[in-house]
């Protein structure tokens, strides 16, 4: 009698241990299948903010360096942003859907190597996205473009105006930063420090050439 109860505790103990393991597993699965999912919109989003941000600002300080008229440089801004979030766009596509025949190429070798309706169904399941990542790209590409248009819309005062850009793209800088490297599994403080040095190094040179350039009368 005694060793039959023994029995069933041990059987009830037993099953919950065999549940969370279960559960760690399926949770490990489950955050790995998240990470590859993202991965592409992830990356598309975060590179596209970091370039509109960066190459819109740089674009901005240059114009600024021989042109102290606001109006001039908001539509300069404008036109970066219009033209950035075009270019990633249908750069993005195009690279994409270039990894998309060559993954549905793969998939018809598989196909015909292996004719598994499960395995198929796999496959389709991970391909990419052309559409999503041209439109993660060029939403991302336009949030950090519109970052050094808003800092200098309202400023009528030249210098100051210059250090409010200067300052809104070093903070949104250090954000992107973290983010991409908190989403990514990545050193923050380094790849922050990363983003903003970049960045620094793109509108100083920017607004150093040009400020060249039109001092010597071109």
């Amino acid at each position: 009698m005694a060793s039959n109860q023994t029995a069933l505790s041990d059987a009830k103990f037993a099953v919950p241990v065999s549940d969370v393991e279960q559960q760690a597993a399926l949770g490990t699965e489950t955050e790995d299948f998240d990470y590859s999912r993202r991965a592409q919109w992830l990356r598309a989003a975060v590179l596209g903010a970091n370039d509109g941000l960066v190459s819109t600002a740089s674009l901005m300080m240059g114009v600024g360096a021989v042109k102290q008229d606001i109006k001039v440089m908001i539509l300069t801004g404008f036109a970066g942003l219009v033209a950035g979030a075009c270019s990633m766009a249908i750069g993005e596509f195009v690279s994409v859907h270039s990894q998309l025949d060559i993954e549905l190429a793969q998939m018809k070798r598989e196909k015909q190597r292996k004719e598994t309706e499960e395995k198929e169904g796999g496959e389709k399941e991970s391909v990419t996205n052309p559409l999503q990542a041209a439109a993660a790209s060029a939403l991302a590409f336009s949030v950090g473009a519109l970052v050094p248009l808003l800092a200098a819309s309202f400023i009528r005062e030249y210098k100051v105006r210059l250090g409010v850009v200067v300052a809104a793209v070093t903070l949104a800088l250090l954000v992107f930063g973290w983010l991409g490297a908190v989403l990514g599994k990545a050193p923050v403080v380094r790849s922050s420090l990363r983003v903003l040095v970049g960045g620094w190094l793109a509108m100083a040179v920017t607004f150093g050439l040009t400020k060249l350039i039109g001092s010597s009368g071109l």
